[in-house]
């Protein structure tokens, strides 16, 4: 068989974890909890919003979008991986390759401009209370959503449509558990200039804006609770962005440590379990970090607890 593919249809390899069977149940077992717990913690946060009146606000409503999308966002590497260890099989086609980087990257921007949307109606809430009502409405919260939406959506074109052209060897082995972009674009057999070009450009606007937008934000917030007298007055106020600031420290922190691992190693097993900290850790993590840390989510989960047993 010719090693090379010139019909523009590879073959990708997705090598996963570990290629050592004696491991390979202890890693299905493993990845299908942290799946199991992160659809269901996720889906539990979205119910309880929708069951209680007293959260159909607009953080809450953005909320319960930023857990939807991190269903989906997982939903888009880990399903497979299981299967692939499962069925013993590595294989993905080219065009479930690049769907899946697609889509990956389509959920990855979502939470990243959910979470920016989430410090606007923060900002909002501490540093104008009494227009709150008026300017977080419901119709500019829908306007919002559907923004974040578009933009993530035509934000992950460029860099898929780019890997259109190029030309890849007829198998590839993909050292990772998912197709991870500049991991296949380093596995490319033509020139991927044009596609780094476009990968910096589209990391450095989606990362740079939204998150210069969330430090905006906080640091206006920062700003207006330091000016409150009472020590009271203070903590409530703070309390109302901790479970955000939490989330979004997590988000960020693990991005920056995917960014640094692979700037300061080349080890690819090394960046593949970095990897785990943004595809896995954090949506698992985000419903509890709301649930812990939040009394009205706390209030609306038992509610959903005592409907489903009374149902019983």
């Amino acid at each position: 068989m010719d090693p090379r593919n010139h019909s523009g249809i590879p073959v990708f390899l997705l090598l996963g974890l570990s290629e050592k069977p004696g491991i390979q149940s202890f890693l299905f077992g493993l990845f299908l909890s942290l799946y199991l717990v992160t659809v269901f913690g996720n889906l539990l946060i979205i119910l309880a919003i929708s069951s209680d009146s007293h959260l159909h606000t607009p953080m809450y409503f953005f909320l319960s979008n930023l857990s939807f999308s991190d269903i989906c966002f997982t939903s888009t590497t880990i399903p497979k991986m299981l299967l692939n260890i499962q069925t013993q099989r590595k294989v993905i086609t080219y065009a479930g390759c690049i769907t899946q980087m697609y889509f990956f990257t389509v959920f990855g921007l979502l939470d990243n401009l959910l979470l920016t949307a989430m410090a606007y109606d923060r900002f909002v809430a501490v540093c104008h209370p009494l227009h709150y009502t008026v300017i977080m409405n419901s119709q500019i919260c829908a306007q919002l959503l559907i923004l974040t939406w578009l933009i993530s959506i035509l934000g992950a074109l460029p860099e898929s449509l780019t890997m259109l052209r190029l030309s890849f060897c007829a198998v590839i082995e993909i050292p990772h558990y998912f197709c991870e972009l500049p991991k296949v674009l380093h596995l490319a057999c033509s020139d991927t200039f044009i596609n780094n070009v476009v990968l910096y450009i589209v990391t450095g606007v989606m990362g740079f804006f939204p998150l210069a937008g969330i430090l905006f934000s906080y640091s206006r917030i920062v700003s207006s609770v330091l000016k409150i007298s009472t020590v009271g007055g203070k903590y409530k106020a703070f309390s109302t962005c901790g479970s955000h600031l939490s989330v979004v420290s997590l988000f960020y922190g693990t991005c920056l440590g995917v960014y640094l691992s692979s700037m300061w190693t080349h080890a690819s097993q090394t960046g593949v379990f970095v990897s785990i900290l943004y595809t896995m850790v954090t949506p698992m993590m985000n419903p509890f970090i709301y649930s812990l840390r939040n009394r009205d989510m706390k209030r609306a989960l038992r509610k959903l607890c005592c409907i489903v047993l009374s149902s019983q």
